[in-house]
């Protein structure tokens, strides 16, 4: 009765709309009342707020999203689109397709889908209008192109991930390189497809840039290059630990927005505030987290658990198909970090003793949780695009139908074939 008081309380806290922070942290403090008292209860409300941020790891979080805020702010991201735009604009959903890659090429720098959604919403959306392109349509490939940022690193879900497992964050973004452009073709190849079956979706544009006029596009892409080389690059080859990595990527992506006249005091300061309101928000559900993971550690339910699994008579990869069942219900609900924070202390440990790899299975619940974002009702991805664009949320929802599909069969593909994760980790430089 003790461990399933706090259980009903959380589920009824998240059923009334608590943020997931006080909800985890109170019914997690009423947990350790109930089982423990109130001394030791005390003990680790005093303690567990700073033992549960203060690891050196989670640094890397804000460097991430500073820089991320760095590119959103300067306009960069409506320059990748131009150049995607002028080479791939004339193929068959060309628009959509240029998307696709800019969201890949904003990934790489970003870590933040919501804020690479963002800046995509307002830079694609009035050119997709311009030439016609179905609302639905336009909706759906924005909302998809931003997703990329949870598993192309710097991935926010990958380091987070990594901390709560204590998994290697280097070898855990490496890992997402892969899948990411696994990810990426198999959007464009959605959309090809989509508009063969339905070319009034997708106007063909007449217009033809000159050889000249797409050659001179590439001017500002290469500030992208510069990042991506020295984040990723740094990360694989053992030069740069991951949170080095964020805090070298943060600095040399406000050298380069100074150096393009793209930076003031006005642009600098809203990027701060965005950091440190998405920095808070992270670090609030840790720390609510931390508290629930005492009052689980406490009453053992997590080794019931794991006992109970390795007692019955199934399949290991059984097992493995009801977490990641349970772990794409969660995402029509929940929010994806709120999502790991809390199961993971119950989920993870399972898997090992499953003897499943924890850098693959990483990938496995990041592309889960990549799904999530564009799933109703919650579907943040899509309520950030569709807001940004000032169009209706169901006609994003309707839009990312198809994309979700292929999401589902990637999904597929990474289970049964593991090399696709580790074959690039495996070669980096230890």
């Amino acid at each position: 009765m003790t461990v399933a008081i706090p259980l009903i309380l959380l589920a009824l806290f998240l059923a009334i709309g608590m943020p997931i922070a006080f909800a985890l942290g109170i019914s997690g403090s009423i947990g350790l009342l109930l089982f423990s008292g109130w001394d030791s209860f005390l003990g680790i409300l005093s303690t567990a707020p700073y033992d549960s941020v203060k690891s050196f790891l989670l640094s890397a979080i804000p460097m991430f999203i500073l820089m991320a805020a760095f590119m959103t702010v300067s306009g960069i991201m409506k320059d990748l689109f131009e150049a995607a735009y002028k080479w791939l604009g004339r193929l068959p959903g060309g628009l959509g397709i240029a998307t696709i890659f800019a969201g890949a090429m904003m990934a790489a720098v970003s870590g933040s889908s919501q804020a690479s959604a963002a800046a995509m919403s307002k830079a694609v959306a009035p050119q997709m209008r311009k030439f016609k392109y179905n609302t639905a349509f336009t909706m759906g490939v924005i909302s998809m192109a931003g997703t990329l940022a949870v598993m192309i690193p710097p991935s926010i879900i990958l380091i987070l991930y990594g901390i709560l497992t204590e998994t290697g964050v280097g070898s855990l973004l490496i890992a997402g390189v892969v899948p990411g452009i696994l990810t990426a073709l198999g959007y464009i190849i959605t959309i090809f497809i989509w508009v063969k079956l339905k070319p009034e979706i997708a106007p063909k544009i007449e217009i033809k840039p000159t050889l000249s006029e797409r050659f001179a596009s590439l001017k500002n892409v290469w500030p992208m290059l510069v990042i991506i080389i020295a984040v990723i690059g740094g990360i694989y080859s053992g030069i740069v630990t991951a949170t080095e990595a964020g805090a070298m990527g943060a600095f040399i992506t406000l050298v380069v927005v100074l150096l393009m006249g793209r930076m003031n005091m006005k642009k600098f300061g809203v990027a701060l505030n965005d950091t440190i309101k998405s920095t808070t928000m992270i670090m609030t559900i840790i720390v609510g987290a931390h508290i629930f993971s005492y009052f689980l550690t406490m009453t053992q339910s997590t080794q019931k658990v794991v006992m109970m699994i390795n007692e019955l008579d199934i399949s290991r990869y059984w097992i493995l198909a009801i977490i990641i069942l349970v772990y794409l219900i969660l995402g029509f609900f929940m929010d994806q970090i709120a999502i790991l924070i809390l199961t993971l202390p119950l989920t993870f440990p399972i898997i090992m003793a499953l003897g499943f790899n924890p850098v693959w299975f990483g990938i496995i619940i990041t592309k889960t949780v990549e799904i999530g974002l564009v799933t109703p009702p919650v579907g943040m991805n899509v309520f950030v695009a569709t807001g940004a664009a000032g169009v209706k949320t169901s006609e994003g929802f309707k839009g990312v139908t198809w994309f979700v599909i292929m999401d589902l069969l990637i999904l597929l593909l990474l289970i049964l074939l593991p090399f696709l994760t580790l074959w690039l980790p495996g070669m980096m430089i230890k």
